[in-house]
């Protein structure tokens, strides 16, 4: 029997109405199943933990921080979070330590258009604070949950420009960004696999098929995050859409990255749905 995910949005660059929540460029998820506690991405700042304060939320007893990649509005809450865990003494722990997982390139110091846009805690630091997995290769969290590690990249349509990102390796040499240390996680619902992604910089249609196989499932009941379609081409746009037609799903939480007039247009292809700071997400 398939485990239930429940998701909260911590948070999103939109949030509900009528509640004291608020949005950053950023996203932040809460994952729990089969009795554990996830934490996927930190957003910008520590707003997450704002936001999980007003919810009610104690992210005290994480299980694991999963980094869906190395970009600040993902990594940039790292700082707050150990110190909440530490309780502002990192030799005096007050809250169990989180696995932090995430891929080998997560840490490597990122550069767009010359300035630094990768995280501002190093690998090294990282690890003093949390119990640090880094891993291109898929690693299982719970018997459902899997963090994928690197997407293959299969489509072309889907292929990513590096434009003016860099990226620097540990040995000081320097090269174009393509980016992969981009994943995701899947979870196998009774449904399907519901799809968890940052931003998809390596591409959702890439992602997905790569679920599929890793996971062993063909169903997809849903998708949830950022689908980077910020500036898509036609090509880009409707190769995408007809890949996610072709899912059959019963929802798309496309989000954070991905701009109106691509949820707009993906609406002719699949159901397209809201999410944002403050929304349960159950599968």
């Amino acid at each position: 029997m398939a485990s239930r995910l429940t998701l909260t949005v911590l948070v999103e660059n939109t949030t509900l109405t009528d509640h004291d929540f608020c949005g950053e460029a950023g996203l932040s998820f809460l994952l729990e199943t089969a009795g554990k506690k996830i934490l996927f991405d930190t957003g910008l700042s520590g707003l997450f933990l704002k936001n999980a304060e007003k919810m009610g939320i104690d992210l005290g007893d994480l299980d694991a921080l999963v980094l869906s990649h190395g970009h600040r509005d993902h990594t940039g809450g790292l700082g707050a979070l150990g110190r909440y865990v530490t309780g502002d003494d990192p030799e005096r722990v007050q809250h169990r330590m989180p696995e932090l997982i995430a891929h080998p390139r997560c840490f490597w110091p990122k550069e767009k258009e010359g300035r630094n846009n990768g995280s501002l805690m190093s690998e090294a630091e990282a690890r003093k604070l949390f119990a640090v997995t880094l891993s291109g290769a898929p690693v299982w969290i719970t018997d459902d949950l899997v963090f994928l590690g690197e997407i293959p990249r299969q489509f072309s349509f889907e292929q990513v420009d590096p434009g003016k990102r860099g990226i620097i390796h540990p040995d000081g040499t320097r090269e174009p960004d393509q980016l992969l240390d981009d994943t995701a996680l899947a979870f196998r619902s009774g449904n399907g696999l519901v799809i968890i992604t940052g931003c998809s910089h390596a591409g959702i249609c890439n992602i997905t098929e790569y679920a599929r196989h890793v996971c062993g499932e063909r169903r997809v009941a849903g998708i949830i995050g950022g689908l980077h379609l910020v500036s898509p081409t036609r090509e880009h746009l409707e190769k995408t859409g007809n890949y996610l037609r072709d899912l059959d799903l019963s929802a798309v939480h496309a989000c954070h990255c991905t701009p109106f007039a691509s949820k707009v247009a993906l609406l002719a292809f699949c159901p397209v749905r809201e999410t944002g700071v403050g929304i349960i997400h159950v599968w």
